[in-house]
């Protein structure tokens, strides 16, 4: 988000006008929403430009599934569950948590995951399916404006593959639920409490092998009843994915462009298929 200055004071604002104290900020991330620690009220707000974001869902699906017993961050009890506006943002407010010294183990992870799915089974909620989540990543691929750096020959590869895999998961007519849509190792928080979901505005219906895909081989090896060929196809789905991301005009993530890169390379040399945090640790030298 560009406009942190104005961001940090709308949450700030709504904070005051619900008498919490908020006399600091503290940015925790900002992509396409800016994430804050409000303190001395100890608030998680998330901030988004109005008509960007889903922040209503969010907020509805997270109570719901707080509701069933999923492992998600609360939202912020000393407020009204909504999203608030304020000077062209809105505003959520969710519980803070400090971030324990120690990650989450593979084990805690998929065993966090299989709750977080199973609790999702026993939510009726309106929401698009992962294929709806390919379509808006080819549609940055074939559209050179969105996508102006990428090459032609990357581009009819990219939006071939991405067109391909889908006809591959598709067709292996696996059983489909709600999911997280990408719960990978950022969107997990650990806790004293033990691991909680965050981000849940990429909520999706599809197997859980998509979900999987985004999930570090060491939680796949405990997660149980996984089919190994329809989780590989979902792995390079994923990658392709991001690769198409990671090419779109304006994309704020850390070594976006060199992230796009190593998707493309990654597809075009074959199996194995990486886990995404594997790609990510090697970029980052881990």
């Amino acid at each position: 988000m560009a406009d942190v200055t104005r961001a940090i004071a709308a949450a700030m604002s709504v904070a005051a006008s619900l008498d919490l104290p908020a006399d600091d900020a503290t940015v925790l991330h900002n992509s396409n929403k800016l994430t804050l620690r409000l303190t001395p009220c100890d608030v998680l707000a998330r901030v988004a430009p109005m008509g960007q974001e889903v922040a209503r869902f969010e907020v509805e699906l997270a109570q719901r599934l707080a509701g069933v017993g999923c492992p998600v961050r609360p939202l912020e009890p000393r407020a009204d569950p909504r999203a608030y506006a304020r000077d062209g943002f809105a505003v959520t407010l969710w519980t803070y948590y400090e971030p324990v010294a120690s990650p989450t183990s593979p084990v805690d992870y998929a065993k966090a995951l299989e709750r977080l799915h199973a609790g999702m089974r026993e939510v009726d909620v309106p929401s698009p399916r992962f294929t709806d989540r390919i379509a808006e990543a080819a549609e940055v691929i074939a559209n050179p404006d969105r996508s102006p750096e990428l090459s032609d020959a990357d581009r009819v590869f990219l939006s071939g593959r991405l067109a391909s895999l889908r006809r591959a998961v598709d067709e292996r007519d696996a059983v489909e639920q709600l999911l997280h849509g990408e719960p990978h190792p950022g969107n997990v928080l650990s806790t004293k409490n033990g691991p909680m979901f965050i981000d849940l505005e990429t909520c999706c219906r599809g197997p859980v092998e998509f979900d999987l895909a985004h999930a570090p081989e060491a939680v796949c090896a405990h997660y149980p009843g996984v089919d190994q060929e329809l989780l590989d196809a979902c792995r390079q789905l994923v990658i392709a994915m991001v690769a198409a991301w990671r090419w779109e005009l304006g994309d704020q993530f850390p070594n976006g462009r060199r992230f796009g890169e190593e998707c493309l390379r990654l597809l075009r040399a074959g199996p194995p298929w990486p886990a995404l945090d594997t790609v990510t640790r090697q970029l980052d030298g881990s």
